[in-house]
């Protein structure tokens, strides 16, 4: 190997090396956890639905169901809950879904998934919200409706992989 191209790479490899350190270093000083918690904000007074809930996707066997509230404050963590099942009186079933509140934002969207549903089956469902250790935010949305489609529905409909 010629002298030119050898001091050449034993450059670049200094240079690389003074690249690489700061970064390994500040990633092996960091605190991970803390750099990601979120501040506890105040509690809203009163949490309220401002938007829907609404459908937003509604497929055979999984069913989405999106809101907005007013932001509700208090512990970062949040989840948007759905309590459904087949009898508008009886709503055994929940599904949640986690969310990190935004503390700049006046309000915040929840979406959950509803998952193993039948098809052509009529579903009721209220939603709300909770923080992570399961208190309540208070905004209960009244008792709706849906009804998952069945395969006549989506008869002319192909996928990639039938």
């Amino acid at each position: 190997m010629n002298k030119t191209l050898a001091r050449d790479l034993n450059m670049n490899t200094l240079l690389l090396k003074l690249a690489v350190t700061p970064a390994v270093t500040c990633l092996l000083t960091s605190n991970p956890i803390a750099a990601q918690v979120s501040p506890t904000t105040p509690r809203a007074a009163r949490v309220q639905i401002t938007q829907g809930p609404a459908i937003e996707m509604n497929k055979e066997f999984l069913t989405i169901v999106r809101w907005t509230t007013n932001n509700p404050g208090a512990s970062p963590e949040h989840y948007g809950v759905v309590h459904y099942g087949t009898d508008p009186k009886n709503l055994s079933e929940t599904a949640k879904s986690p969310i990190r509140l935004n503390p700049d934002h006046a309000s915040t969207v929840f979406r959950v998934r509803l998952d193993n549903l039948k098809p052509r089956t009529t579903y009721y469902y209220t939603v709300g919200s909770e923080e992570a250790n399961g208190t309540d935010d208070g905004a209960k949305s009244a008792v709706k409706q849906f009804t998952t489609p069945g395969e006549s529905q989506r008869a002319g409909r192909s996928r990639a992989w039938d």
